[in-house]
């Protein structure tokens, strides 16, 4: 599978994200392969959630625990990837993913502030990425 995982490891010690990302990609690797775009998955692991889709090329994970459960966190995996697509303009590519990266950024930073839930709403962020200056895009 040669797609580009979403990467922020918001609370995650530097010492266990190697682990967690090469479980992830293993999750994915077993799972997501033929899976229909944005088809949701849902996994648990040391007590968090895993909520996970492909979108395109780019595989999309989100954990969570406590109040994150995965019924959270399949309302966050939907506003980002429509944030993404949005941003791409349609379904991404790897390429046009890559193409597209600083501003994703900027829309998963209106979505997800510090670890912690901050937007749902589409058009919302869609207003608060527009008043970013553009040499932070």
């Amino acid at each position: 599978m040669s797609s580009s995982p979403m990467r922020s490891f918001h609370g995650v010690p530097a010492e266990e994200r190697l682990h967690w990302r090469s479980f992830l990609v293993k999750l994915g690797t077993d799972n997501l392969k033929g899976a229909k775009n944005e088809e949701l998955f849902v996994a648990s692991h040391k007590s968090v959630y895993i909520v996970y889709t492909m979108l395109g090329d780019v595989c999309v994970y989100v954990v969570g625990k406590d109040e994150y459960d995965e019924l959270a966190l399949a309302e966050v995996i939907f506003v980002i990837t429509s944030s993404v697509k949005d941003v791409c303009g349609k379904t991404p590519t790897e390429r046009l993913f890559l193409d597209k990266y600083g501003k994703i950024c900027v829309c998963l930073d209106e979505i997800v502030w510090k670890g912690m839930l901050e937007n749902t709403e589409k058009d919302r962020i869609r207003r608060l990425i527009r008043l970013k200056p553009p040499t932070e895009v």
